[in-house]
């Protein structure tokens, strides 16, 4: 069994010891009245499993002086980051973060797709070579400015003295992004001074795909949501983009998932429920003839959904 599958197991088998195993289970657990005890034991066992990792990254601190992760789209990458590097804090590791989207080559020199557009989510629209140099720099403990791509210009800027970085004891680099697990951006670099961690929302209950339950389903929920309160885009926008996303994590995220050290599951129990009530307004709106409709109203799950 594959580390993403044991992963899914090991959250179905937890929802069944909370009596909630089935969707069926879990809308009669919410109908009693039981909602605010499920999110509790949810988040109690999320900050459980942000604290092992941040303990075991402080078990292999002499070794691992860098964590890479990766994920889908809406996986909970950034806040489930945010969350480690909070539990490293606590037991005295410092962690640095760096986003490897700072690492992105001049627009005008980004490679371009058969349609003839910039492919930004391609491994070389990245400067791998800076980012290995500044790495293993790093690893020897010296001095390194960090560019910064400033995206308005689509411009990498490496003069900013203020993005001067050094590893001191204690300190962990954190860094995510799209690529973080394939082994071509970490060429040159100690296989053993890195751990890999692979975040999902994934979900493990039967009869998921005809509920659209499904992960994939969960997570353009979650970005449906995101991208209307966080960045002005409307919920018919991003389900008219959610194929080429889809597209994208599956040729450049999916195929090194099991590449990971550790699968972290960012899914909670009630994260559907929760997220219907804010989508419910974005997506009933959209227009009949529109493009997205089918999947705004009836929610149908894509062949490729069963990640």
């Amino acid at each position: 069994m594959g580390k993403v599958e044991n992963a899914r197991k090991e959250y179905l088998e937890w929802c069944r010891s909370l009596g909630v195993g089935t969707i069926g289970e879990l809308n009669a657990m919410l109908e009693a009245g039981k909602g605010v005890d499920l999110i509790n034991l949810c988040e109690a066992n999320q900050e459980r499993k942000y604290a092992a990792v941040a303990d075991r990254i402080h078990f292999l601190r002499k070794k691992v002086r860098i964590v890479m992760m990766s994920g889908p789209s809406s996986s909970g990458k950034t806040s489930s980051s945010l969350r480690i590097a909070q539990q490293a804090r606590v037991i005295g590791l410092t962690p640095k973060v760096i986003e490897l989207d700072n690492y992105f080559i001049d627009r005008d020199k980004t490679p371009k797709d058969a349609d003839g557009k910039y492919d930004f989510e391609c491994l070389e629209a990245m400067d791998l070579e800076l980012l290995s140099s500044n790495l293993r720099d790093l690893l020897d403990g010296k001095d390194v400015l960090i560019p910064r791509f400033d995206f308005p210009s689509g411009k990498s800027i490496r003069n900013e003295a203020s993005r001067r970085l050094r590893l001191s004891d204690g300190d962990v680099l954190f860094m995510e992004g799209i690529h973080a697990l394939n082994p071509k951006l970490l060429e040159g670099i100690d296989a053993e001074r890195v751990m890999k961690i692979y975040i999902s929302s994934l979900s493990a209950y039967s009869g998921a795909e005809e509920n659209h339950y499904s992960t994939a389903d969960k997570r353009l929920l979650r970005r449906i949501v995101r991208d209307s309160r966080t960045r002005g885009i409307d919920a018919e926008s991003t389900i008219i983009q959610w194929p080429s996303v889809r597209d994208g994590e599956i040729k450049h995220i999916f195929p090194f998932e099991e590449n990971a050290d550790i699968v972290f599951n960012s899914g909670t129990v009630y994260d559907v429920p929760l997220l219907k009530y804010y989508a419910d307004p974005l997506v009933l709106g959209i227009s009949e003839s529109s493009p997205a409709h089918g999947k705004a109203v009836c929610w149908p799950t894509p062949v490729f959904s069963r990640r």
